[in-house]
């Protein structure tokens, strides 16, 4: 067999960045094969294909013979493989099977020579995924340098090499062996003797380490750790007090002022800082579920000026005479009575203008290479007003009135503050619940959870006798909430809701949504009383986000020459109300000021 070089086209347990790992015999069934060799993994064009490679399964992994076609760029890659540009390939591969973070099975269909300088390490960049358990597409790259061969080497010759490489034992096998705080000296040997190299490379001198930076020279070294000082300092990290290396070395520089005085930069000794996820940085957010929700399912209109009217002719009360008459035919001399007057129900909602305003520095935004600083802020923008506006429909932005910054509820009606007539405000009485459940019996069959449970369910469910909206209503509250009902039990410790949706059915809505926004809000009744949001129940669909066009979302950016920054905008200018009388169902409980709390205020 003749080739003009050879390398692994992946490693076995082989951890990649994102986690998952190369298991053994992965692609057992690709021994033999022979697959195209392609330059970088390109395929727009037939020159890209520089030759081929035979696949070889070991126990190791995956080895490829790879052989260069007479093509011009067979030629020139050729060329720089054995001139050592060149040093590393990937594959490409299919199929992917995987057993949780194990990759199990896969089909190989190109090997490709790549920049190993580009993708130090191990890795897998994936092309396409179609579901946690189906298959996937990556480019797998393992880091491996090549190796180089005579095209007149025999397959003896082949095994040899590759046996005696086994047996031969690498730096990092060596390096593997030693426990952590062994580890730890390596890197301050290796952080002083760089320092050294470089400081000599600045004066023009040799590059040779002068010294160990744990010898001593009777106090005329700088920079220097004697062996006994090492030795104190790791007596000092297995103190419980201490805890880190670091922090020990810290400890004994200060108590020893000779060492404190001769080591400038405690530092040095530690390997650089790396960012365990490269790019942008990874966003800390609330939980952003359901304002997707409330943006989706919400009605939208073009006009942003809205009435809505209604006929109130339920004559509640019996007194305004809404009724149908009987006609005495003995009496035809009486005139037919005129039923009473309904009542017109009319209210109108104008648009308001809400905004997210930001800017960044220019040379920010020059000095920031490894992702787009300007998308990224522009994203965290949009999620901020997408918010904004969900909290606005649902609950309010809960600024006081004389704020300038406050989204009017005249403007964006909340559901929750909404008026009776709209939203449906019901008390949940859990003592109550407490005393139907277990009578005097008290803590003997039911727990807490259960008991808060069932309270909810039953606000909801005769609370939806009075409910007038469209379709079957949603249910938002805290995930505090939710998970005191999944967890109630009965007295055998069984839990009553298996799931959401089991929990979802008895009280009748169609999905359960958390927002973890609507913790420990309350808000105050016009009679003063204090009330505590537990959760809401509406269609959103009777929710009405209307903006004439230009109100729509829009976003703006302008250069500010004076202060060299970039000001970016972000807006829309929109109305939004229920459009349905009663419905919306807002679960409050009352808020009771303890008697000491009282009698401090009284005493205030």
């Amino acid at each position: 067999m003749t080739y003009d070089f050879s390398g692994w086209a992946t490693k076995n347990n082989l951890r990649c960045s994102d986690g998952r790992t190369i298991m053994k015999d992965a692609f057992k069934h690709n021994d033999g094969q022979t697959v195209p060799l392609v330059w970088n993994h390109q395929h727009n064009a037939p020159e890209n294909v520089v030759g081929h490679a035979l696949l070889e399964n070991r126990n190791e992994g995956v080895y490829a013979y790879c052989s260069f076609n007479d093509t011009e760029s067979g030629t020139v890659a050729k060329a720089l493989v054995q001139h050592g540009d060149i040093t590393a390939l990937s594959i490409y591969a299919n199929q992917l099977r995987q057993n949780g973070a194990n990759v199990i099975h896969g089909e190989i269909r190109e090997v490709s020579l790549v920049h190993a300088g580009a993708n130090p390490g191990a890795f897998i960049d994936s092309v396409m995924a179609h579901g946690d358990d189906s298959d996937e597409e990556a480019i797998i790259y393992t880091g491996e340098e090549l190796t180089l061969m005579h095209s007149a080497e025999t397959e003896e010759a082949k095994t040899k090499k590759s046996e005696s490489s086994e047996e031969e034992e690498t730096v990092a096998d060596v390096f593997n062996t030693l426990t952590e705080k062994q580890k730890t000296v390596v890197y301050a040997l290796i952080g002083q003797a760089l320092e050294d190299n470089q400081n000599d490379d600045e004066k023009g001198e040799d590059n040779k380490m002068k010294h160990n930076v744990f010898d001593c020279d009777n106090g005329t070294q700088q920079n220097t750790l004697c062996h006994s000082d090492m030795v104190n300092i790791i007596n000092l990290a297995k103190s419980n007090s201490v805890g880190s290396l670091q922090d020990a070395i810290g400890i004994y520089m200060e108590n020893n002022t000779s060492l404190s005085h001769g080591f400038e930069d405690i530092d040095q000794l530690f390997p650089e800082y790396k960012d365990v996820r490269p790019g942008a940085p990874e966003l800390l957010q609330r939980d952003q579920g359901w304002v997707s929700v409330v943006m989706q399912k919400a009605h939208k209109s073009p006009i942003s000026r809205i009435r809505t009217r209604q006929i109130d002719a339920r004559d509640l009360l019996g007194t305004a005479g809404l009724r149908g008459y009987g006609y005495d035919d003995e009496k035809r001399n009486k005139a037919k009575v005129n039923a009473g007057n309904v009542k017109l129900l009319k209210r109108t909602t104008d648009p308001q203008t809400v905004y997210r305003k930001d800017a960044l520095h220019r040379d920010d935004i020059i000095d920031i290479t490894d992702f787009d600083v300007v998308e990224y802020q522009y994203g965290i923008m949009r999620q901020n007003l997408n918010e904004e506006i969900a909290t606005a429909i649902m609950i309010g932005d809960g600024r006081t009135d004389g704020d300038d910054s406050k989204i009017s509820e005249d403007h964006i009606r909340s559901i929750w503050n909404d008026d009776e007539l709209y939203t449906i405000h019901v008390d949940v009485d859990f003592e109550q619940a407490k005393s139907e459940l277990q009578g005097t019996g008290t803590g003997t069959y039911f727990g807490e959870n259960y008991i808060y449970a069932e309270a909810i369910i039953t606000a909801a469910l005769y609370s939806r006798e009075k409910y007038k909206g469209t379709g079957t209503p949603d249910f938002f509250c805290t995930p505090h909430l939710l998970n005191i009902m999944l967890l109630a039990r009965d007295r055998n410790g069984r839990r009553i809701y298996e799931s959401k949706s089991d929990l979802a059915k008895a009280l009748n809505v169609g999905e359960i949504y958390t927002a973890e926004q609507f913790e420990g809000k309350t808000r105050t009744t016009t009679k003063n009383e204090v009330k505590k949001l537990l959760g809401i129940f509406v269609n959103l669909a009777d929710y009405q986000i209307d903006a004439t066009k230009g109100g729509e979302i829009t976003k703006f950016n302008q250069f500010d020459i004076d202060f060299n920054q970039e000001k970016y905008l972000i807006e829309t200018r929109i109305s939004g109300a229920l459009t349905r009388v009663y419905s919306a169902i807002a679960l409050e409980e009352p808020v009771v000021e303890d008697d000491d709390e009282e009698e401090d205020d009284n005493q205030d």
